[in-house]
């Protein structure tokens, strides 16, 4: 199952034209802002509503290809920070020294020591989205089965108080999923932000302050 961001290409169309025309322009303003994909927004509007990076954290990125979150997370905790970032795609960019990238299928992971080098981090990030076959339910429970596995790395590696973000589409899981999440954190909220396409059914969990036992 390949787990990957799914950028929108130039040109791409939304079944409406004023549709069309703003994914067109998110498109061009990321290539503009030196971005390779337009889910840098998503994660601006996350920032910007719930502060979730700090200057200095370990960030883990699951599904970082093309590399525009790695690009913003590494902005955002700064030259003293760390960004590792794991995607069964290649990373083609240039990357800044700050930042880390492995190529593997995290489902296959389940003892790598990569794991070590983030253990104690302060964000997981998880914009891995399952390779889609147009069966609404069944691109839902595949994209749960990657959610459940970045919330098991988080459990694995996150810092007690830390942050976790996590794409997932709506279905008969996210109810499941949503309780799993609440269970390990203290504030848990669900957010669309403006850049998703309208008639998208991802969305995305927003989950800080991981509990203590």
């Amino acid at each position: 199952m390949a787990a990957r961001k799914r950028g929108i290409k130039p040109g791409k169309r939304s079944g409406t034209a004023a549709g069309s025309n703003w994914e067109d322009h998110l498109t061009r303003r990321a290539r503009a802002e030196n971005y390779p994909a337009r889910s840098i927004y998503k994660l601006k509007e996350i920032q910007e509503k719930f502060q979730i990076f700090q200057k200095g954290d370990v960030i883990l990125d699951l599904g970082c290809a093309p590399g525009s979150w790695l690009l913003y997370a590494s902005q955002q905790t700064g030259p003293d920070g760390r960004v590792f970032g794991i995607d069964i795609q290649a990373v083609e960019i240039d990357l800044p020294s700050n930042v880390t990238v492995l190529q593997k299928d995290i489902l296959e992971m389940t003892e790598d020591p990569f794991f070590e080098k983030v253990l104690g981090c302060q964000v997981v990030l998880s914009d891995m989205a399952p390779a889609t076959t147009g069966r609404k339910d069944v691109d839902a429970f595949r994209s749960f089965e990657l959610c459940r596995m970045a919330l098991e790395t988080a459990d694995r590696v996150l810092a007690g108080k830390g942050h976790f973000i996590c794409k997932i589409f709506q279905g008969n899981e996210f109810s499941q999923f949503q309780k799993q999440v609440k269970q390990r954190f203290s504030e848990c909220r669900v957010f669309k932000p403006d850049s998703c396409r309208k008639q998208s059914k991802e969305i995305y969990i927003i989950a800080k302050h991981k509990r203590t036992k």
